[in-house]
């Protein structure tokens, strides 16, 4: 009994996470504010990527919302390269919810394009929350394995891009990308596939270029 009654609470909140999230996507749409939501496990180069990543974009037309469970370390990175961000701290709370979300709206300035989230270091929790976003990416990294793929399965299946991060340390794992590329096309045969090095850079304009004709195709008119 008390494994229905947790099951049914968890679907209550999934409910709930999932109405917010039809409010955050009406927001955004309105404000024309193309939103992406970044999934990762600890220590796959998140932040690093976001970083690189503004060096291709305006960073007034761009803000961060970084999520973690202490410290507002990442946050204070993004604005040390110059873009904007605000810290979501979760506590005790292993990812970010819609309604975490909405009440950092508030921080949004007017001109804002781009809606970078950072979700808390962890690829099964996040894949089960809507935050309103237009595009979800979910990124591994060569040191972690090449295994990921199918032991997450729901990160992949409900993302639109996998980024693999660290390629610029290929040559020195056992990391098997094709394996990796081909798990991730049964899992999800229209996912996008980048490979990138937020160290090095490389891969990350070609990121870039994809999300700014992915905000073009929503906002054409």
């Amino acid at each position: 009994m008390a494994e229905v009654i947790k099951e049914s609470v968890s679907i209550s909140i999934l409910k709930v996470n999932e109405e917010i999230a039809s409010e955050l996507r009406h927001f955004f749409n309105q404000r024309r504010i193309f939103t992406i939501n970044l999934i990762s496990s600890p220590g796959s180069g998140k932040t690093m990527l976001i970083e690189r990543l503004l060096d291709y974009f305006d960073k007034e037309k761009v803000f961060v919302f970084v999520g973690d469970i202490e410290t507002e370390r990442d946050a204070k990175r993004i604005r040390e390269r110059g873009g904007k961000s605000c810290q979501i701290i979760t506590g005790n709370t292993c990812h970010l919810e819609a309604i975490m979300i909405k009440k950092g709206l508030s921080f949004l300035e007017d001109g804002t394009e781009y809606l970078f989230i950072e979700n808390v270091g962890n690829l099964v929790c996040p894949a089960s929350y809507d935050l309103g976003e237009h595009l979800r990416i979910s990124m591994i990294s060569t040191p972690e394995g090449d295994d990921k793929i199918l032991k997450y399965p729901k990160a992949f299946l409900t993302s639109d891009v996998l980024v693999i991060n660290k390629i610029d340390l290929l040559k020195y794992l056992p990391f098997d990308i094709q394996r990796v590329e081909e798990e991730a096309k049964k899992i999800k045969r229209e996912i996008k596939i980048f490979k990138t090095s937020a160290l090095t850079g490389e891969g990350v304009k070609e990121l870039a270029d994809f999300i700014k004709k992915e905000r073009e195709g929503r906002f054409k008119d």
